[in-house]
């Protein structure tokens, strides 16, 4: 027996998802029958996204979101939920990063990574939780998914992205607060922890010789590319994972294991 990957009939909404990897889980979700929510402050390269969907049967909708902004943030969910239904799964995706050592980050730095990756991640999943909850009251048996992205990041340290780590290291530890407050409520909430995922955001930094003597140092020497992480968020997105709750699961090819 496989995973369940029927999708008809759920709603999904993806922040973070004009680029990378949340365009990418997306597709995904689209393509196993889900009406996926495209949310992200790039509204012109949502609707790219939301035209590459429809033309391959799928169906997709638009939403504004600047998860810095908290009444975007109600705003957006508001509208997703008009537009499309109430929301049965979260993609919790949107994420930034700076380079630089410790010493350097000034207050706008630290801000500009934890506003995104920590607070926003947060009050994303709040808002949206608050109507699953609601939901739920009324019908114990619905299931919801939360499935937060997080980053092996958060699981060790990364040079020179020391901010960026410990934004992540918020975002593990905030999955399993939620998974603890929220289970009773058939909202499973877990994370997914990705190791170096080349993109069309990142691909010519890879380039580089600097780029080459990172990916030298990883366990086996490559990196991975989106699909990777198809089949663990095909997973936790499905009932299936009925029983996988408050669970942080690394995708980075042994990184963060050497």
């Amino acid at each position: 027996m496989g995973i369940e990957t029927n999708f008809e009939g759920k709603i999904a909404l993806i922040t973070g998802a004009s680029s990378g990897l949340g365009a990418r889980f997306a597709k995904v979700l689209a393509k196993g029958g889900a009406q996926v929510v495209l949310a992200s402050r790039r509204v012109e390269r949502l609707k790219e996204l939301r035209a590459e969907i429809e033309s391959e049967g799928g169906a997709a909708h638009v939403v504004t979101l600047d998860v810095t902004d908290y009444g975007s943030i109600k705003a957006a969910i508001a509208h997703a939920e008009t537009e499309a239904g109430p929301i049965d799964i979260l993609v919790n995706n949107s994420g930034v990063s700076t380079t630089q050592r410790l010493i350097d980050v000034t207050p706008d730095d630290y801000a500009f990574v934890m506003d995104t990756n920590q607070r926003g991640a947060f009050f994303v999943a709040q808002e949206t939780a608050k109507r699953m909850i609601a939901r739920a009251k009324g019908d114990p048996r619905k299931q919801h998914r939360i499935i937060n992205i997080a980053s092996v990041a958060g699981l060790r340290i990364l040079p020179q992205i020391g901010i960026y780590c410990m934004s992540k290291a918020a975002v593990v530890h905030m999955t399993k607060s939620m998974a603890v407050e929220w289970g009773r409520y058939g909202i499973n909430v877990n994370a997914i922890c990705p190791g170096y995922i080349e993109t069309e955001i990142n691909s010519d930094y890879f380039a580089t010789e600097q780029g080459k003597t990172l990916i030298n140092m990883l366990p086996r020497k490559r990196l991975g590319t989106p699909e990777d992480l198809d089949g663990l968020l095909l997973l936790l997105a499905s009932d299936e994972s009925r029983f996988i709750n408050g669970a942080i699961m690394a995708a980075d090819d042994g990184m963060s294991a050497a």
